[in-house]
């Protein structure tokens, strides 16, 4: 494999056989190449923004002070169509290639796209025709003046156990809900719309009873309607503000029918979980190309490091691995195009796609941290440099980790819809012929073990089967090319030369 190849998101998902060849898209990557990785560089280090809560008459204002050319790097996605290429195509295959594009040279400015893709989803799923007039054309603008979404479920308590730990309590104001809480993790705080998670006032206590409520920044009155009591320090994704935000009677409309709630913030974790699995990918394979720049010029021992036979044959082993991890990415992106617009109750597909998507964010995920340690290690010392960009691609890997549900979570959800749904059966129909009937027939088995074991003893011991099942699925794909014409991707892993 040339660097060129491995330096371009581009050029590498059209040799890997998508179709990714359109002019925008090659125009959204060039203009990283001219300015967006400089200003992206920047706002790294600059880190944390300010926040400017009040203006100089007292008045609540909460401003967010990134620089002029932040807001110009983060407009230029949405101007290029990471939303309404979705909506003009009815498909979201679009917003990912430009979310692969993203992670490439920004994984953490990827998040606004993300989450601004399951803000308008919901609401064009679910709204009435009233808040879609209102809210919708704001959102697909193909200008500076396009609104952003946000996705606000965590609170204190943790993201994990939605059930016990949203405390956010909505109590219906006419047509529409008050809602008053505080938010503890909210990604992308300062957007113009988000979709929240609260609890109606006497629902239950578990997830059953979480609805999911459209809030504006601003209310009916002109005024602010929620306020951004602070920015995070993070370790990464500096390009995404992440604060926490109070809900002090904020004017929301509740989506779709209360009890759906948990639904509705599912299909909206989702889409966000499989754009994790593509930054994931996105940057693997920037980790690899940097890795391989610095390898392929660096000397040691009267040549360079990357003729020497132990990294030369790393070095095809993580090629390897990118070319599985893609596979199954995109895999999940193929099946969630199917499902995306289903409500429930839901098709035998959708369940099939939850389950592929969670072995999908875990692998990919955890492929991304190892292959971001390993290239750190290739450039040695340099690596550890702030100013050669190698060590902060770890430090973003571990926040893609994270992201959307830890490890542990994905291990548990995908065991709840092998449980529940029986999605390992639909999995292993999916891969019949793409992977040995042997092999299949094996991991069938130990999975139907799994399932049977007491509920403490199944969740306990999990991780070696998820992970197994993982490998299993992103191989068979890559052996076997699986994936439709317009989402192909090669079967074989190709050799560096």
């Amino acid at each position: 494999m040339s660097i060129d190849l491995l330096q371009s998101p581009v050029q590498f998902l059209q040799r890997a056989g998508f179709c990714a060849g359109q002019d925008w898209l090659r125009e959204y990557e060039a203009w990283f190449e001219r300015e967006g990785q400089g200003i992206s560089d920047a706002v790294d280090r600059a880190g944390t923004p300010w926040l400017r809560m009040f203006d100089r008459w007292g008045a609540r204002v909460d401003e967010i002070l990134y620089s002029p050319e932040y807001w110009r790097m983060l407009k230029h996605g949405y101007q290029a169509g990471v939303l309404w290429r979705v909506f003009e195509q009815n498909r979201l295959t679009p917003a990912y290639l430009l979310l692969y594009a993203t992670g490439f040279y920004d994984p953490g400015l990827a998040c606004p796209y993300t989450v601004s893709l399951s803000t308008i989803s919901p609401l064009s799923k679910y709204g009435d025709a009233e808040l879609k007039a209102r809210f919708l054309p704001s959102m697909l603008k193909r200008d500076d003046s396009v609104w952003q979404g946000a996705t606000w479920m965590t609170e204190i308590k943790g993201g994990s156990d939605l059930g016990g730990a949203v405390e956010t309590e909505a109590r219906q104001d006419g047509s529409k809900w008050r809602l008053t809480g505080d938010k503890y993790f909210a990604s992308n705080a300062g957007a113009e719309l988000a979709v929240v998670a609260a609890r109606q006032q006497g629902a239950p206590q578990n997830v059953r009873g979480l609805s999911l409520y459209l809030v504006p920044r601003r209310g009916e009155d002109g005024q602010l309607n929620y306020q951004i009591r602070r920015l995070k320090d993070k370790i990464a994704t500096r390009s995404v503000p992440t604060g926490e935000i109070e809900l002090r009677r904020s004017e929301g409309w509740l989506l779709g029918q209360a009890e759906h709630g948990i639904h509705l913030i599912l299909e909206a974790l989702n889409l966000s979980r499989v754009a994790n699995s593509v930054g994931s990918v996105a940057l693997a394979q920037r980790a690899i190309a940097d890795a391989y720049s610095f390898a392929a010029r660096r000397r040691a021992f009267g040549k360079s490091i990357l003729e020497q036979p132990l990294l030369r044959r790393q070095f095809e082993d993580r090629l390897q691995g990118l070319h599985a991890a893609s596979r199954l990415a995109w895999e999940a992106v193929r099946l969630l195009d199917k499902v995306w617009q289903e409500k429930p109750p839901y098709s035998e597909n959708y369940h099939l796609f939850r389950l592929v998507a969670h072995l999908a964010k875990y692998w990919t995920a955890e492929f991304a941290v190892q292959t971001a340690k390993w290239a750190m290690e290739v450039c040695g010392g340099v690596g550890t440099l702030q100013e050669y960009r190698v060590e902060r691609w770890l430090r973003e890997a571990m926040i893609l980790a994270i992201w959307e549900g830890t490890s542990h979570r994905q291990m548990l959800d995908g065991l709840e819809v092998m449980q529940r749904k029986a999605a390992h059966r639909l999995l292993f129909q999916h891969l019949a012929g793409k992977a040995s009937e042997a092999q299949l027939r094996e991991m069938e088995a130990r999975v139907e073990r799994q399932l049977s074991l007491p509920e403490v003893d199944s969740e306990a011991t999990v991780e070696k089967l998820f992970g197994d099942l993982a490998s299993l699925t992103a191989d068979a794909l890559r052996e076997a090319g699986s994936m439709m014409n317009e989402l192909g991707l090669t079967g074989r892993a190709p050799t560096i030369r």
